[in-house]
Formats: structure tokens, sequence, C-alpha cells
């Protein structure tokens, strides 16, 4: 009986171990998926920041791979752009080479975008093939693919916004678009950390849990907010800090009836609104940092918290940097690059605070 005890014993600490293999595969995989995303949105910020979204003006998934290739294709792809009010109203003396300088960057864009369809479905055929997805992760691996097909459709839906009536993209639509990448990078990174080994440190109190989660949702929705700040050109405008045109709170801010319209197009109060919620997630974070030290220190959710202030820190710096040099791409991209940062780390202290998925039940060993 003692033998086929340690037979049993040795079968399941061999299963456990199969698993954490399998888990380690998936957390590689699931981090180039996070690395692409990540090159995803910057070049997709680029491509708003140069006003370059609008510069193809068909949706051709398969076909659209291929950018132009000579002179007699370049003209084809400048006269569909002519056609476009961004063109007829604002860039109308722009010649075929000045084209070019936006045409790549949305096709880079797309591009990177029909990459990551590659680089999430081949590796999860070949990891579920293979037996490497357990079952409990199977439906949210699917759920996420399907929010990426969406997500492509709804890039669509945010470029034709721009093609008729307007000379740039809804904002609501681009926030939405933001959004939406946003939620595929919570998703993997949530996965990710579930399936990475946990510190046994006790939560410094018991609602720690909680305030993490408010703090991941309060960096979405200053990212929100970003787009629409993006979506309005709204950066461009009272570029001075603490003060907002000359005042802490400035006038102006409800020049739009209905009042509530002015939150997502009156480009004042978006900004100052974006601005609040920089100085309410700056708080909370520090108000984390601190209770964290005091309550359990030398612990890893204390060092998280650390890390997570110095991070927002960053941030909040950048997006002063940005604002009072009016823009400069460079500074602008570094700052969105930032936002994406400080939300995966977020989203990953967040996971941290419900410790590792447990290993599925392993192989019935016959005594």
């Amino acid at each position: 009986m003692a033998v086929a005890n340690i037979t049993s014993e040795q079968a399941v600490l061999g299963e456990m171990a199969r698993q954490d293999r399998n888990r380690r595969a998936v957390r590689i995989w699931l981090g180039l998926v996070l690395l692409a995303l990540f090159c995803l949105v910057i070049v997709g910020g680029a491509t708003r920041l140069t006003n370059s979204g609008l510069s193809i003006t068909q949706w051709q998934p398969i076909h659209g791979v291929i950018p132009p290739l000579n002179a007699t294709q370049w003209q084809e792809e400048f006269d569909l752009y002519k056609r476009i009010p961004q063109f007829q109203l604002i860039n109308k003396d722009i010649t075929v080479d000045d084209f070019k300088s936006i045409f790549w960057w949305e096709w880079a864009h797309r591009l990177i975008a029909r990459a990551m369809g590659v680089i999430f479905a081949v590796p999860l055929i070949f990891l579920w093939l293979t037996g490497r997805i357990e079952k409990r992760l199977r439906l949210p691996l699917i759920g996420i693919f399907l929010l990426g097909g969406l997500q492509g459709a709804i890039g669509w839906w945010m470029v034709s916004s721009g093609l008729e009536a307007r000379t740039d993209v809804s904002q609501y639509r681009l926030a939405t678009h933001l959004i939406t990448a946003c939620l595929i990078f919570a998703s993997c990174m949530w996965i990710m950390r579930a399936l990475s080994p946990h510190s046994s440190d006790a939560a410094p109190t018991r609602y720690s849990a909680k305030l993490a989660g408010l703090i991941a949702f309060m960096a979405l929705f200053q990212i929100y907010l970003g787009a629409l700040v993006a979506g309005l050109d709204a950066g461009l405008s009272y570029n001075t800090w603490p003060l907002m045109d000359g005042a802490v709170i400035p006038g102006g801010l409800f020049a739009e009836t209905p009042g509530w319209i002015n939150f997502f197009e009156n480009p004042k109060m978006v900004q100052f609104v974006h601005r609040l919620g920089a100085y309410a997630l700056l708080a909370v974070v520090l108000i984390n940092m601190i209770v964290s030290l005091a309550t359990a220190p030398r612990t890893t959710h204390a060092r998280r918290s650390i890390v997570l202030f110095v991070l927002v820190l960053i941030q909040a710096g950048l997006g002063i940097s940005t604002l009072v040099m009016q823009v400069p791409l460079d500074l602008a991209l570094t700052h969105q690059a930032g936002a994406l940062i400080v939300f995966g780390f977020a989203i990953a202290n967040w996971r941290g605070f419900y410790g590792e998925y447990p290993h599925e039940t392993v192989l019935q060993v016959r005594s």
C-alpha cells in the first residue's frame, strides 16, 4: 500500500510539473501578444497624431496587405483620398509624396492589426491541439479572439466616420476603438498573471484587492479621457500648467448646450476633466502605497504599490510635459505608451491579490 501511495504521489507531482511547463508556454505566448498589442496601440497613436488615419479610404482585409507598388497605384490611392473632406478642406495642396508620408502610418497600423490575428490564432490552435490549454482558459481565449475580430470592425467604423461629413474621425468612435484595444490587452494580462507564480504574502488590508480594482478602472478611464482629448485635439490648446487658461477652474467649461455634451465635445472641458482624472489617480495610488507600507511593509504587495506610484508619477510628468510643449510627436507617444504600461501593471497588480490558478485535476492513479 505504501508503495502504491508513493507511486500515486509521484504521478501527481509529474502531472503538476507538466502543467507548469504548459503554463510557461502559454505565458510566453501571451507575453508576445501583449508586446504586439503594445506596438499596435503606439502606432495607432502615431496615426492619429499625424492625422494619417483617413489616408486609406477602403477596407480591404486581404488585398490591403499589399501597398501601392508603382507610380500608377500610388496615384490611384491618392485619387481616392482626394474624394474625402480632409483633403478637400485641409490637405488640398499636398502632393503624392506628401500623401505617402501619411499613408505609411495607417498602412503600418492596419498591417500590425492583421498580424495580431495570426500572432494570437496560430499559437492558440497549436497549444490547444497539443493539450497545453487548460479547459478553464478555452472560452476566455476564444472570447479574446472574437473581441479582436470585433476590434477590426470597430476600427473601420471609426475610419468611416471621417470619410463623408468630417475632416477627422469621431472622438466617440476613436475612444471606443482604443478602449476595446485596452480590454483585449487587460484580458491577456489577467490570464498571463493568473498562470504565473504568486507570492504567499497576505493582502495589506481586506480592502486592498478592491482598491487595486479601482486603480485599474481609473487608469482605464484616464485612457478613455485621453482618447477624447486626442480626438478633439484638445491638447493643442490651454498649454499651461498648473493653471488652465489662467485659472484653477477655467471659465467656459459649460459653453455648449445641453450641459452634458461639454464632457465629450468641448475641448476645454475634456482637457480639464482629463487633468482632474490624473490628479485623482495619483492621489489614490499614493494612498494605496502609504497604506501598504504602513500595514504590510517588506511584502510583495508593498513593493508593487511603490512601483505603481512611481509609474503614475512618471506618467503625470510626461502628461504635463506633453501639454506645455504643445504635443510633440515623440513625447505624446511616450505619454501614450506610459498610459498602457500603467494600465497593464495595474491589471497585473489587481490579479496578484487572487493567487495563481489552482492546478487542474490531475490524472487519477490507480493504486
